[in-house]
């Protein structure tokens, strides 16, 4: 057994010889993030000895000098002995912008949603006292009248709720409020609650999305059909991987999987009991809860083993759950109420695009084609209308999230949200987020910034730097080699003290992370015969989808070149069908519907894929006719004598 100590918050832990200073660092109750689950990949869990020693690996993504001043990978080094060590700061502790915008009407295909048809139910009924001679007992009674005066047919009771029974009938001269889930055509109705008196009044449920960078919850009053509150907040194992196939290969241990379901669970329940004690209400009131949440992340709540997610031919356990108790899952809620899942289509679509798809018009009979597009770490395409749907997904990766890109991080304050490049000086001027002096870049600052390099001439189609540009801000690459690197902001003017820039490689991760989606986008819709002038509407999904300028994504080939009154920004569209599916039953099997008849297109063993993917690795594409008004800005700009 060796101890490690950990610096700044000397905060120890005592492990066996062999564990990695990543692992140490969790029992120790220590935050370092590892965005590529532990792969050393990303070099973001970089510590510093200051005494003892460790057994480290080749220094893979470490410069040799940092490897002399005793930098080491913490997801790749085993303790050997005692050692102290200092964790590098957090680059994303500063107070974070997450958006929940979209999930606060209780709308469902644009109209009100009847907040009276929750899948449990409340019922208030007045019980007449056992009388001698009656053989009914308890359960028997309160099943007969819940028949007779509810028109409900309750088949069974768990065992808490029968222990509470008694006392319940007796409390309050058998004036009782039940509650009953109304099952399902394999599951019988079933009493998961029973309260004396009257508390009709107090029924309250959760709408609930697991993402893989964000989690938000809303706490809605079913009895009134309006949303109490929501909150959000980043999901606790981005410390463990910046994106769904990181966190896959972290979760390869029971105990690394244990962690991972801990801390999505802690999450999800600190932000229960957040709105619960904002609103006065009891977790254990709480008898209604919907997830809606992508494949992999629903596995990795509910302790499923994700392993064979990203392995061919990519099957994963279950696409929909079926409903579970609260206490299964390990919510905070009533212990025997239901939680019921939305449905996903496949190892890579999941439950999150089937709610969202309830917000859109490709929920509804018509035979306009329309494109539903939620980028983010795993870009989910969906395109299709009133009669049929396609679905499928890219590998993003989560580059506009933050990670994977030197000066990248996620949005949040400090962060720079927005660039322009002056054509004359090739100075950047940038916006930042909550004001001050910037600390890095988000999503919609790169692609900001990619876009005004590409317009200035800085940037080729390729992605490379010219050195001839750019007025002195271009130079060589942290660590030197081949790649150049673009100054955005200088370290005198920036809250760290070091320079925020963007070298080659992190364009090429950027190039990687738009090709992905577009060409996801094209193959879909190349496979049925159609392009994309055939798209009426193009609904944008997610919460990096919010911040998006429109005309700049298209100029760098992320979405496709379309008039810009064909796009529609959604914000949370899961959130907002978690919460349809939660008060109204037509929500409910309406996403069912369109679970069933969505086809599912694997992209992994597409090889029309790799085709569209590698042309679309250039700004905007390898086919510049694609994108019709970016061409026509070009011609304009060469016809003022742009060296381009």
């Amino acid at each position: 057994m060796a101890i490690v100590t950990f610096r700044p918050a000397d905060r120890t832990a005592t492990v066996a010889e062999g564990t990695s200073l990543l692992d140490a660092a969790a029992q120790a109750g220590v935050a370092i993030e590892a965005p590529c689950g532990g792969e050393g990949a990303c070099g973001e869990c970089r510590a510093q000895i200051e005494s003892g020693a460790v057994e480290r690996v080749p220094r893979g993504c470490l410069s040799a000098d940092e490897v002399s001043d005793g930098w080491v990978l913490a997801c790749s080094s085993r303790i050997s002995g005692d050692v102290t060590v200092r964790v590098a700061a957090e680059k994303n502790s500063a107070v974070q912008q997450i958006v929940t915008e979209g999930a606060g009407g209780l709308t469902y295909r644009h109209s009100r949603i009847p907040a009276s048809e929750p899948a449990a139910a409340k019922h208030l009924l007045e019980m007449s006292p056992p009388a001698p001679g009656e053989s009914f007992s308890d359960f028997a009674r309160l099943a007969r009248a819940l028949q007779l005066h509810a028109g409900v047919e309750v088949a069974t009771a768990g065992l808490p709720v029968l222990r509470n029974l008694a006392g319940a009938l007796r409390a309050k001269e058998g004036r009782v409020t039940v509650t009953v889930d109304v099952g399902n055509d394999a599951r019988p109705a079933e009493i998961v609650r029973v309260e004396p008196g009257d508390t009709k009044d107090t029924q309250v449920g959760l709408a609930i999305d697991v993402g893989t960078t964000t989690c938000a919850v809303s706490l809605v009053d079913l009895a009134r059909g309006h949303v109490l509150g929501t909150a959000a907040d980043y999901n606790g194992q981005l410390a463990r991987g910046a994106d769904i196939i990181s966190r896959i290969s972290y979760a390869k241990t029971p105990e690394r999987a244990d962690e991972l379901r801990g801390l999505v669970l802690s999450t999800v329940n600190g932000l229960i009991d957040r709105l619960c004690t904002e609103h006065g209400v009891d977790t254990t009131q709480i008898d209604n809860a919907v997830v809606a949440g992508n494949t992999t992340m629903v596995h990795l709540a509910l302790g499923l083993h994700p392993e064979y997610i990203r392995l061919e031919p990519y099957t994963p356990t279950v696409n929909c759950p079926p409903r579970l108790r609260g206490r299964e899952v390990g919510l905070a809620m009533n212990p025997e109420a239901y939680v019921l899942f939305a449905p996903g289509v496949g190892s890579y679509v999941g439950g999150d695009i089937t709610a969202g798809l309830l917000q859109t018009a490709l929920a509804e009979d018509n035979d306009d084609i329309r494109l539903f597009l939620d980028i983010g770490t795993n870009g989910e395409v969906v395109v299709g209308n009133g009669e049929w749907l396609m679905a499928c997904a890219a590998s993003a990766g989560p580059a506009f999230e933050g990670s994977g890109v030197g000066c990248g991080m996620r949005a949040g304050s400090g962060a720079i949200e927005r660039v322009r490049i002056d054509p004359e000086t090739g100075e950047a001027h940038v916006s930042v987020i909550g004001g001050g002096r910037p600390r890095g870049t988000c999503g919609s600052g790169m692609i900001d910034l990619l876009a005004e390099l590409w317009a200035g001439d800085v940037l080729d189609q390729s992605g490379k730097l010219d050195p001839s540009r750019g007025d002195g801000r271009i130079g060589p690459a942290r660590g030197g080699g081949r790649y150049l690197a673009y100054t955005v902001v200088p370290q005198a003017e920036t809250e760290t003290g070091e320079p925020i820039v963007i070298d080659e490689r992190d364009i090429q991760n950027l190039l990687r992370t738009k090709a992905a989606v577009y060409s996801a986008c094209a193959v879909m819709l190349k496979s049925l015969g159609l392009d994309f002038d055939a798209v009426a509407e193009v609904y944008v999904a997610g919460g990096f989808g919010r911040f998006l300028d429109l005309e700049k994504s298209i100029a760098i080939g992320l979405l496709p070149d379309l008039p810009l009154e064909r796009f529609t920004y959604l914000g949370n569209s899961a959130l907002s069908g978690a919460q349809a599916m939660l008060c109204s039953a037509s929500a409910r099997d309406s996403a069912a519907r369109i679970a069933d008849r969505m086809t599912y297109l694997e992209l992994n063993v597409d090889p029309a894929y790799m085709s569209e993917y590698t042309a679309a690795l250039f700004l905007p594409h390898t086919d510049i006719d694609r994108f019709p008004t970016v061409k026509t800005a070009l011609a304009s700009r060469r016809s003022q004598g742009a060296p381009r």
